[in-house]
């Protein structure tokens, strides 16, 4: 199943996100709903959300909930993102301008707040401390890994398994929360929860390893963001890791030092030198593993449309260019 057909399978629910996302974004104050709104209509593709959706109408779910929780989702990956643009000065995302680029540092920290806080008040609408224990620990391990991250900027010598770290708190814990939850309104079995838990980790982490993939082998214009952002905020991301590890002296210390000092004036060079040394490829593998492992959890399940949306969203994962 393509990725068209996936969301067309999900349509009128993902229509309903868009207009709770619209109907609760809103506030008094004007600044945030035009930071608020320029953010979350900037062309994402509401994938967290939609994955709430799909594992709960996988799991037979036929309530309502679903749309609030996918809300939160959405409101909660929002906000790392204005904070992410923030700590690592970015300038353009999804094709465009990061917000802020447009409305300032200050603007953009306190707008992801208001997102974040948002999402908790609607946690608490939902009435359900199941619910609010895994969203709050989401929260708070995607904090840990934003921090993780930090303190492996710059550090030419971060390991494959910190990296690793740094990907499941960061990336793939919000995607295993949108699985888990979806189970869990569904008032599914425990190995169902925990199917469905893993399932959402692994696509994570394939999602995450791919967007560091692409970061080397695609254009700007294809990935929405400028070619070698990673690197030029010191990001010591698979790829390089990997080739750093496997290339010449002379290839690892170029690498070396434009992690350490944060620049892209080589990129060209380093694209190379990650071609050459089969980064690329080790990179595509590792992300492959994941999908594998993620689709071997939906066994399961009963057969369904949206199972197979399921195994759809996870091949998509990886044969994506942006």
């Amino acid at each position: 199943m393509d990725i068209q057909s996936i969301y067309s399978l999900i349509e009128d629910d993902m229509s309903a996100v868009d207009s709770m996302i619209q109907s609760r974004l809103q506030s008094d104050v004007v600044l945030i709903n035009q930071l608020g709104h320029y953010i979350i209509n900037s062309g994402g593709k509401r994938l967290r959300p939609a994955l709430a959706i799909l594992c709960a109408r996988a799991c037979g779910y036929d309530g309502t909930s679903h749309i609030n929780l996918a809300t939160i989702i959405e409101f909660i990956h929002t906000a790392t993102l204005l904070h992410d643009d923030v700590v690592d000065n970015s300038d353009m995302r999804r094709g465009r301008e990061t917000a802020n680029n447009l409305w300032g540092n200050e603007a953009s920290v306190l707008v992801g707040d208001f997102l974040y806080t948002r999402s908790f008040e609607m946690m608490v609408e939902m009435e359900s401390m199941r619910l609010m224990k895994i969203l709050s620990h989401t929260t708070n391990v995607i904090a840990e890994g934003e921090v993780l991250q930090l303190l492996n900027c710059n550090d030419a010598d971060t390991t494959e398994e910190s990296y690793l770290e740094v990907i499941h708190h960061k990336t793939a814990k919000l995607f295993e929360a949108a699985g888990l939850l979806g189970a869990v309104i569904s008032n599914a079995e425990p190995n169902v929860e925990q199917a469905m838990s893993d399932y959402a980790m692994h696509l994570g982490s394939a999602f995450q390893l791919v967007d560091d993939l692409l970061d080397y082998s695609e254009s700007s214009e294809t990935i929405g963001k400028n070619i070698g952002d990673d690197l030029a905020e010191g990001k010591p991301t698979l790829p390089l890791i990997y080739a750093m590890k496997h290339g010449t002296a002379a290839q690892a210390s170029i690498i070396r030092t434009a992690i350490e000092e944060g620049q892209r004036d080589k990129i060209d060079e380093i694209i190379t030198i990650i071609e050459q040394t089969g980064a690329i490829d080790y990179t595509a593998q590792a992300a492959k593993n994941e999908v594998d492992k993620a689709i071997s959890t939906l066994a399961i399940l009963e057969d369904s449309p949206y199972k197979d949306a399921l195994i759809g969203l996870a091949n998509f994962s990886i044969s994506r260019s942006f």
